[in-house]
C-alpha cells in the first residue's frame, strides 16, 4: 500500500510539472528566488529569467516576475541596471520588445546542462568588457540570467572572475553562491570551474556584438487572452484574401434532388459558377456547361464519364460543399 501511495504522489508531481511546462512556465522556475544581491567588487547581479506578461499572468500574482519587477528589485537595493545578458537557449520567455528602454540587452544562446564552449565564454567576456569600457563614469550593473539564474549564469560569472579578475575557484564559487542565495547544482560545471585550466582571454577587447536598447516604454498589464479573442485572432490569421462581394451559399442539396425527381428546372448556376471560379483559378464564370433541367442532367450523364458529366451542374454542387 505504501508503494501505491508513493506512486500516486509521483504521478501527481509529474502531472503538475507537465501542466506547468504546457503553460509555458519554466520547470522549477517557482522554486528559486527571483533575484540575488550585487556581487561585491563587481558589476554582476544574477536573477532568473523574467517572463513576458502573457506568461506572467499564468503564475500566482505574488510569484510573478517580469522586466519591470526586475527593475524595482534592483532599485530597492539602491542600484541601477544597465545591461541584461540573456543566456537562455530560447526566445519564448521574452524578447527585446519586453525590455525597458533604460536597459541594454545582449542575447547569447547557451545550451543547458552542458559546459559552455570556449566561443560562448569569449562572447560573454567580450560583452562584459565592452560594457565596462562604455560605462566607466557610472556604476550601473550587469544583470545575467539563464532559466533559473543559477547554473549557466553561475558558471559564466565565476569563469569571468577566475579568468579575468584572477580569483581562486573556491572564492569565486563562494562569492556567487552567497550573493545568489542558491548554490550551483550542476556537477560538471563545478568540476570544470575547480579543476579545468583557465580559458584564454585572447581577443577579449575585440567587440563581437553591440548591445541593443530595450523597446518597452511602460509596463504591460498581466491580462491573458480570452477564448473569444484567441478564436478571433486564429480566424484572422487563416483568412488569406478579402471577399468584398460575398455570394450567399447555393440551396441545399436535398432541395436539388427533389427538383430533379419532379422534373422541375434547377436554379440558376451563375452565382455558383462564380463561386467555383474563385475556388479553382483558371476557370472563368460561365465557361462550363450547366444543365438547366432534369432532362439535361440525364443527357449529361448518358454522355459518359470525363465529358459533360464531370463538368455538369451536379459536379459543381459537390465541389461547393467541399
Amino acid at each position: 500500500m505504501s508503494l501505491c501511495w508513493f506512486g500516486n504522489i509521483r504521478a501527481a508531481e509529474m502531472s503538475h510539472r507537465l501542466q506547468k511546462k504546457k503553460k509555458g512556465i519554466p520547470e522549477r522556475w517557482l522554486d528559486y528566488c527571483p533575484i540575488g544581491q550585487r556581487i561585491p567588487g563587481t558589476r554582476f547581479i544574477a536573477f532568473k529569467v523574467p517572463l513576458k506578461p502573457s506568461l506572467n499572468c499564468r503564475v500566482p500574482k505574488s510569484h510573478s516576475f517580469g522586466m519591470w519587477d526586475l527593475l524595482d528589485s534592483v532599485e530597492s537595493q539602491n542600484q541601477e541596471l544597465g545591461l541584461i545578458i540573456d543566456l537562455t537557449f530560447t526566445t519564448k520567455y521574452y524578447t527585446v520588445l519586453d525590455v525597458p528602454q533604460s536597459c541594454s540587452y545582449i542575447k547569447i544562446f547557451i545550451e543547458g546542462h552542458k559546459v559552455p564552449s570556449n566561443t560562448a565564454i569569449l562572447s560573454f567576456k567580450r560583452a562584459v568588457r565592452q560594457f565596462l569600457k562604455e560605462n566607466k563614469n557610472n556604476d550601473n550593473l550587469i544583470g545575467v540570467h539563464c532559466t533559473h539564474g543559477l547554473n549557466r549564469t553561475g558558471y559564466l560569472v565565476c569563469r569571468y572572475l577566475i579568468d579575468v579578475d584572477g580569483l581562486q575557484p573556491s572564492a569565486a564559487l563562494e562569492l556567487f553562491n552567497s550573493c545568489r542565495g542558491h548554490c550551483i547544482e550542476r556537477q560538471n560545471y563545478l568540476d570544470d570551474l575547480q579543476r579545468a585550466a583557465k580559458r584564454s582571454n585572447k581577443g577579449i577587447d575585440e567587440p563581437e556584438k553591440n548591445a541593443v536598447r530595450g523597446l518597452a516604454v511602460q509596463k504591460q498589464p498581466l491580462v491573458a487572452k480570452t477564448e473569444g479573442q484567441k478564436l478571433q485572432t486564429s480566424t484572422l490569421k487563416k483568412k488569406q484574401w478579402p471577399d468584398p462581394d460575398p455570394i450567399p451559399p447555393p440551396p441545399g442539396l436535398p432541395a436539388r434532388r427533389a427538383a430533379r425527381a419532379d422534373g422541375r428546372s434547377l436554379p440558376d448556376s451563375g452565382p455558383l459558377l462564380l463561386r467555383i471560379s474563385r475556388w479553382f483559378p483558371g476557370r472563368p464564370p460561365g465557361s462550363l456547361p450547366a444543365p438547366r433541367s432534369v432532362a439535361d442532367w440525364r443527357t449529361s450523364e448518358a454522355s459518359g464519364p470525363g465529358t459533360s458529366h464531370r463538368q455538369g451542374w451536379g459536379y459543381k454542387v459537390k465541389s461547393a460543399r467541399c
